[in-house]
């Protein structure tokens, strides 16, 4: 638990605020105190949200399907305002953990407990059913352990069978391995009561064995399986393995009914010795006394913190005495008292899972709670991994070496701040900068159910030969150095934006070079090199180019190089015939200085504008004193020049003895981006659908460039630079929207 923050509410409803118990995707989730004292756990929702159009009235209808419900074993919904200017609702608080946390912590239940487990949960879903409901998200975060027995929560997605709101074909809703076939199809019409019972089978699965029937990694693999193959036989224990398979029926009519699967399992746990008041192991128990006993302790902890605004009242603290937990504690309870320290250790995990009822969206993106949250203090932070796939060894390598050593750093810096909610784990992997072998790395990748994002690929080359892949496995990948204009593909009924490029798209590369000729040479009869080698990049280039010049009243020649030997002295000659007063040119290095040199032995004293693909040191061997005076639009700084990156530099020569390269700034703030769109309000986010999801909605600002998507231009439409060649070397000017050249 948080004290309340600056700018939190006192109250929300009749409500008094006690502590922040967390934040999930759609707003901040509250310990409060009723009048009468009683506990709740109070969820409002963002403004975003709320201001959406249609929203109000699904939020109304999720609550009425909530009150609907009437079962001891449904956390019940106590009260909610969906008119208020912050939409927000509340719940009955209980002190359990999930059965998701329990086997996290815990391992499998025992196969009496799971009996157990599943006549409760049949009892609760006889219920929503009774009242025309469908939960559609049966699932072990939404399940929370009593010691009487268990509680379904989230009704967020309910629905009843014949709403059309989620249930219209095209739409997946709910969570990838606890769904039924059905839902994995988005075939709304034909989601009704069996596909509950399928759900429960996976969850009874889950809580036996620990293993999910149809595996575990990218969403779109999941789905997959369980709509075509058959559970893993490793979740389906040999006492329970004939009921799990029949409800796990791809036929939603060959699934047992919840009454069968009722009688049958309370059959079992009747013929066997264990007690239902005993049916959670020892250790679980004492996890949820302990909980419950922090929250009694609330009285000792510090006063909470407040707006400025708040009523004065809403200052102190409400005493232990006061307060009352609505949820059912242990049967045989074993209160002491906790300190500060233990109390922070014990936490409120069981609040941010606890707050049952109403919209299944609060929880879809929790997972193990980290440092920001009680009950994640004391326990390692969780490591997500995050694979570099780039050219090490191949033409390339000095660009992808020099990423990797960027994100290294990234990684060693994020790491060591203990404030953060996780630990990332760099994996590298080369390709060589082959394109075969970049796709077979990508499809290993893409089945490696730890790999929760990629860093990478390091050419254009290789990432079109991987996109597909990565697409089709939701994977979140940040590229650093290619400019392919891709901004996702979709993925069965859904969009999902996974791939972010720091680099510009190559046709806006053009910007700076108009700018460059328009207004620093003002320039009023352009010669364009399109020089084929460079295929669709100089093309685009060119073209963009001179419809820009043409607009502003200037005078453009395009003329086109094939990809073979250039005739450079003739080149130089038509940049003459053509009275031409400046050349741009799309080439690589070792074409731009034979290009440089012939106009140099030409006498043209023009303005020279190149790319990136011609800064390179064999440029300034090659040209010699021809090089002096160009100038190259790129889509990388210099860490060494840019203010901005002075740390940066400094981090990095000390850490591998060298200047960084190319793109090694950019790498580490790919790296930094990336955590940033990994955590959620302080909670990691641990599936590739979500951080793929968030890497739009979040804005980085990095030592390279502000890092945000925008709708038509990508992440980073205007992080563009400009270089000149003097004295033998790369000068550095900065951004070119800020630049001067002299």
């Amino acid at each position: 638990m948080e004290p309340l923050r600056t700018g939190d509410p006192s109250r929300i409803g009749r409500y008094r605020l006690l502590r922040r118990l967390g934040a999930g995707g759609m707003g901040v989730v509250f310990l409060a105190r009723a009048p009468g004292g009683a506990i709740a756990a109070v969820k409002t929702v963002r403004s975003s949200f709320a201001d959406e159009s249609g929203f109000r009235a699904r939020f109304r209808r999720e609550v009425e399907a909530a009150r609907q419900v009437d079962s001891r074993w449904v956390v019940a919904l106590l009260d909610a305002d969906a008119e208020a200017e912050t939409p927000w609702l509340a719940t009955s608080y209980v002190p359990g953990p999930s059965l998701a946390e329990a086997v996290d912590l815990f391992g499998p239940l025992s196969p009496a407990s799971v009996r157990v487990l599943g006549v409760r949960l049949a009892e609760a879903l006889e219920t929503v059913h009774g009242a025309g409901l469908v939960h559609r998200d049966v699932k072990p975060g939404n399940v929370l352990l009593a010691p009487d027995g268990p509680r379904l929560i989230d009704f967020g997605i309910a629905r009843a069978p014949e709403g059309t709101a989620l249930t219209s074909s095209g739409m997946i809703v709910g969570s990838p391995g606890f769904l039924s076939p059905e839902q994995a199809r988005a075939r709304g019409g034909e989601i009704g009561p069996p596909s509950d019972v399928f759900s429960l089978g996976c969850v009874l699965a889950f809580a036996a064995t620990g293993v999910r029937p149809f595996g575990s990694g990218a969403a779109a693999g999941v789905l997959l399986r369980t709509v075509y193959e058959e559970p893993d036989p490793a979740a389906l224990p040999d006492a329970l393995a004939p009921l799990l398979r029949a409800c796990l029926h791809k036929d939603p009519a060959d699934r047992p009914s919840l009454a069968r699967l009722r009688t049958t399992l309370g059959e079992e746990a009747a013929a066997s010795s264990a007690e239902p008041s005993d049916w959670l192991p020892a250790a679980v128990t004492r996890l949820i006394n302990d909980r419950s006993a922090a929250v009694l302790t609330l009285g000792a902890i510090e006063p909470t913190q407040v707006s400025a605004s708040a009523p004065s009242d809403a200052a102190s603290t409400a005493s232990a005495e006061a307060l009352t937990l609505t949820a059912v504690t242990a049967t045989r309870p074993t209160p002491r008292t906790v300190g500060r320290r233990g109390f922070l250790r014990l936490g409120s995990t069981a609040g941010l899972l606890a707050a049952g009822g109403g919209g299944a969206w609060w929880w879809s993106t929790r997972t193990e709670p980290g440092p920001s949250t009680p009950s994640g203090a004391g326990r390692p932070r969780p490591e997500l991994a995050v694979a570099f796939h780039g050219d090490l060894t191949g033409a390339d390598k000095e660009s992808g070496k020099a990423q990797l050593n960027g994100a290294r750093l990234a990684v060693e810096q994020l790491n060591a701040q203990s404030d953060r909610p996780f630990r990332l784990k760099l994996r590298p992997y080369d390709d060589g900068g082959d394109a075969g072998r970049a796709r077979e790395l990508a499809a290993r990748l893409s089945k490696d159910a730890e790999v929760l994002a990629v860093l990478g690929p390091t050419t254009d080359a290789c990432f079109s030969a991987t996109e597909k892949t990565y697409t089709r496995a939701v994977m979140p990948v940040v590229s650093v150095s290619v400019g392919a204009d891709t901004q996702g593909s979709p993925i069965e009924s859904n969009t999902f934006h996974c791939h972010a490029a720091l680099r510009v798209p190559h046709g806006l590369l053009a910007a700076p070079c108009i700018r460059y000729l328009s207004r620093h040479a003002d320039s009023r009869q352009v010669f364009l090199v399109d020089d084929r080698a460079q295929d669709q990049f100089a093309w685009a280039l060119c073209d963009q180019t001179e419809r820009a010049l043409r607009r502003s009243g200037r005078d453009a020649t395009v003329t086109r190089v094939a990809a073979g030997k250039i005739d450079y002295a003739s080149l130089a000659a038509e940049v003459r015939a053509a009275r031409a007063d400046a050349v741009l040119f799309t080439g690589d290095a070792p074409r731009a200085a034979g290009f440089a040199s012939a106009l140099t032995a030409a006498r043209f004293t023009g303005a020279r504008l190149a790319t990136e693909r011609a800064l390179d040191p064999r440029f300034l061997t090659s040209a010699g004193a021809a090089a002096t005076g160009w100038v190259f639009a790129t889509s990388f700084t210099d860490a060494t020049a840019d203010p901005s990156a002075r740390a940066f530099t400094a981090a990095y020569r000390a850490r591998f003895d060298t200047d960084p390269g190319w793109y090694a700034a950019e790498a580490h703030d790919a790296v930094m981006f990336l955590a940033q769109a990994c955590d959620k309000d302080g909670t990691p986010l641990t599936e590739r659908g979500a951080i793929a999801r968030r890497m739009p909605e979040i804005t980085y600002s990095g030592i390279t460039r502000t890092v945000k998507y925008e709708q038509g231009y990508g992440y980073n439409h205007d992080a563009m630079f400009w270089f000149r060649a003097d004295d033998g070397e790369f000068r550095y000017l900065g951004q070119y929207l800020d630049a001067a050249v002299s």
